[in-house]
């Protein structure tokens, strides 16, 4: 693996902790209610798992194993959706914060004058400049 690799899969792992992190603070009903879809999942998750306590005293009124495993679907599908959300706005972020870098560091070449390979913020608006994409 190259020092870059390495550095991508780190990022990347971070991203995700973050992420599974997120999806658990996620849960708070507050914040659930901005999708009104996943907080209809979440109150019927909240309902089958009181349903399957109840189950597992003996007073279901169907099999344990079946309100048990509807319930954990159903938290199943909340906690991923939410886990999905949280990574979409970190990619989001990055992106963001790439091009805020991109946008201050890209070097370029003057047409006119004497600046030669100095980076974008020097030049002032109008002013004609060569960007050849190979170039690091």
């Amino acid at each position: 693996m190259t020092i870059q690799t390495k550095k991508q899969t780190s990022h990347r792992r971070e991203m995700y902790q973050r992420a599974v992190v997120e999806s658990f603070i996620k849960l708070n009903p507050r914040l659930m209610v901005r999708n009104p879809v996943m907080f209809v999942v979440e109150v019927g998750s909240v309902l089958t798992t009181v349903l399957w306590i109840q189950a597992l005293f003996g007073q279901g009124e169907a099999p344990t194993g079946f309100i048990g495993t509807i319930a954990l679907w159903l938290w199943f599908t909340v906690l991923f959706a939410n886990f999905s959300e949280a990574i979409a706005e970190g990619r989001g972020k990055a992106q963001a914060e790439s091009l805020r870098k991109a946008r201050q560091d890209t070097p370029a070449k003057k047409l006119r004058g004497t600046a030669d390979g100095c980076a974008r913020r020097n030049f002032k608006n109008r002013s004609c400049v060569l960007h050849n994409s190979s170039q690091r």
